[in-house]
């Protein structure tokens, strides 16, 4: 009991001092709300009056057909060009797509022949190039295919019926709000516990615990529950408000489950924000160790990239990773609405790891307050 006692009294400590930590405080607000939103947001769904330009050389109701789909509020209306001004235009930045519309282009539809159409791209618009080259090709495929089809009068031998599951809109701000909600769980957990600690040695507090009836288990222990218990709180809380509520983005499984789920990931991160902790001997250094350590988490936890596209090697090697284990938790709690007959394997590998994650910071610790 009294071991309990002096565990929870060190994380109300901690709370204490993270609530006279004002810049903090700011990190954690904005880390749960505005970059949640800005993640989701920053690539659109669709082009929004993107500037285009066309060199029509053939002038016939096939190119008008395909420069009518050009619409509002994707795309501005077109401007007429010539050869000559379409790569000036290019390069001066006036025009984020140009397509060049060969001669004869309705007379090779027409003999079913397959005419090419030049789209050149201005990627520096890296918000509306990589979604308005799709959208123009779908355009031009579709509106070909319709002033064809009346003439030819085929029909395709094999019709594929795709159906799309758990996110049938193709929202892209679905996918990123909760991939986000999951990495700023362990961004905060690594930096709130390992500035935690290093907070101690920086105002000395350190050596008033080392002379308190209190072992480096309790100290450890204190600081994790607590700020793995403001994570959770500011997660939970981003998950109903910011991605339910203010983006619309439906979740689908248990919340009580994923709490369970992110509480063990807590454990495991909070344990290694902590092993951090020691290693660096002021904030800048804790910086940089969190950069080296928390980009090959996020990049090759499967949130970003799919794991079965990564080499086999890197797979294995990721599977010691928590991140991994939560992303596939998450994400089938949160899109695919699991249950726990189906996440258990990832529970217990969390709970692992953690374990694991926990002994070697404790270790270190004990070291360091050697």
């Amino acid at each position: 009991m009294r071991a309990l006692s002096n565990i929870f009294q060190l994380g109300l400590k901690e709370l204490r001092s993270l609530q006279r930590d004002p810049a903090l405080l700011a990190l954690i607000i904005y880390a749960f709300t505005l970059a949640i939103y800005t993640s989701a947001t920053a690539l659109p769904e669709a082009p929004h009056r993107a500037s285009v330009a066309v060199v029509d050389e053939d002038r016939s109701p096939a190119s008008a057909r395909i420069l009518d789909g050009l619409q509002m509020p994707y795309f501005m209306p077109p401007a007429h060009i010539d050869l000559a001004t379409l790569d000036r235009g290019m390069d001066e930045g006036r025009y984020t797509f140009t397509l060049n519309i060969p001669p004869n282009f309705q007379a090779d539809l027409l003999a079913g022949r397959s005419p090419s159409v030049q789209l050149n791209v201005d990627a520096t618009q890296v918000s509306q190039a990589f979604t308005g080259a799709g959208h123009i090709q779908q355009i031009i495929t579709r509106e070909a295919s319709a002033f064809v089809q009346p003439q030819a009068g085929e029909t395709p031998a094999v019709d594929a019926v795709i159906r799309i599951a758990f996110n049938p809109n193709l929202m892209r701000a679905w996918f990123g709000a909760v991939n986000e909600v999951i990495n700023q769980i362990t961004l905060l957990a690594i930096i709130l516990t390992g500035a935690a600690l290093i907070r101690e040695r920086e105002h000395g507090t350190i050596e008033h615990l080392l002379v308190m009836p209190v072992t480096p288990l309790e100290i450890m222990l204190g600081k994790v529950w607590a700020m793995g218990l403001v994570v959770l709180v500011a997660a939970t809380f981003s998950l109903q408000v910011v991605v339910g509520g203010w983006l619309q983005v439906p979740l689908q499984g248990s919340l009580a489950l994923f709490v369970a789920g992110c509480a063990l990931h807590l454990f495991a991160v909070t344990s290694m924000g902590v092993f951090l902790g020691t290693v660096a001997r002021s904030m800048p250094q804790l910086g940089l160790l969190v950069i080296l350590v928390l980009m090959p988490l996020e990049i090759l936890s499967g949130g970003i990239t799919p794991r079965e596209s990564m080499p086999w090697l890197v797979q294995q090697v990721m599977l010691v990773a928590p991140t991994t284990h939560f992303v596939q938790l998450a994400q089938a709690i949160l899109f695919r609405g699991a249950g726990l007959e189906t996440l258990w394997p990832q529970l217990l590998a969390l709970a692992a790891i953690g374990a694991l994650f926990f002994t070697a910071a404790l270790s270190r610790l004990r070291k360091s307050l050697r």
